[in-house]
């Protein structure tokens, strides 16, 4: 068993100012908790390499992601929704986010039994096929899954997204596509607003009220996904894996614990060891109270263990 660890240092030159909750300071944290646990010696940390402008094309429309070339500043910022600003380091950072996923994606489908995570920014899961969203530029995880099922011609990927917002981008991408089993559990109502009701048949959503604790949370999660994915037998499951579920963590009201991660990482693994050989990728989706997403992170990757 192996976990690689996939990062860049162009990731943390994306800066959406000072009191913007998406900063490099999240990166830091999490190599902060790597190093406090002992983990940095036990995971293999390596270099992403950027995606290519073809492999984001098979996530995004051709025109979205020539206009996000076409605007990226040379100089300043722009905003590209109310939520989500590119300054000139942007898109580097985006193109690296989204090509530690890929890259993630080819290790772990070299031999059984790997795990990858991409500590990234931006993150990735609010972007739609046509529009960036809530603090995401490029949609990671649709263009790592996309990856999976036309490079290596796999039949069944699963995305399992445990962020308290829900992944309003991944399901716009994949409803209705069969190869992919998208399961999202999230805050409802609170920003998107959206995934209270499932777009197609292939989306398993669990929104869930403010103020959820752990064992609603859990019980959701053993009720309605762990079925649909072991019916469904991925060849490889994929996680959006954002922290702000955090008890500590303002962004919204659940109140999860890293004990939570810990669990989701364990039930995860078991399903891969049972279906596709142990291959897990995740990716940072959010996590905004510093120390807790470092503390969360660390114990997800030891429940992937």
């Amino acid at each position: 068993m192996a976990i690689t660890l996939f990062s860049h240092a162009n990731c943390y030159r994306h800066l959406a100012g000072d009191d913007h909750p998406e900063q490099p300071a999240r990166l830091s944290a999490i190599n902060d908790q790597l190093i406090r646990s002992g983990m940095e010696f036990i995971v293999q940390q390596r270099d992403a390499t950027p995606a290519s402008k073809a492999q984001v094309y098979r996530a995004h429309s051709n025109l979205y992601v020539d206009e996000i070339y076409a605007k990226a500043p040379t100089d300043g910022h722009i905003w590209l929704d109310p939520d989500t600003q590119m300054m000139q380091h942007s898109l580097d950072a985006a193109l690296h986010a989204a090509g530690a996923g890929i890259n993630a994606v080819d290790l772990v489908l070299q031999q059984s039994n790997q795990q990858a995570f991409c500590s990234v920014r931006p993150p990735g899961h609010h972007a739609t096929r046509d529009q960036a969203m809530g603090f995401c530029i490029f949609n990671n995880i649709a263009i790592a899954a996309l990856h999976a099922l036309e490079q290596h011609g796999l039949e069944r990927v699963a995305i399992v997204d445990f962020d308290v917002h829900h992944g309003n981008g991944t399901e716009d991408i994949f409803a209705g596509d069969e190869r992919v089993l998208f399961c999202s559990s999230f805050q409802f109502p609170l920003y998107p607003n959206t995934g209270d009701v499932a777009q197609a048949d292939n989306i398993e959503n669990l929104p869930l009220p403010a103020l959820c604790k752990p064992a609603l949370w859990r019980g959701q999660i053993e009720q309605h996904w762990l079925p649909r994915l072991n019916a469904f037998k991925p060849q490889l499951i994929l996680v959006s894996a954002g922290f702000d579920g955090h008890r500590e963590d303002d962004m919204a009201q659940f109140l999860l614990t890293e004990d939570d991660y810990h669990w989701i990482a364990q039930r995860l693994k078991q399903l891969a060891d049972q279906h596709c050989s142990g291959r897990i990728v995740a990716t940072l989706e959010g996590g905004y109270a510093l120390s807790a997403l470092g503390r969360s992170v660390v114990a997800f990757l030891k429940g992937l263990m």
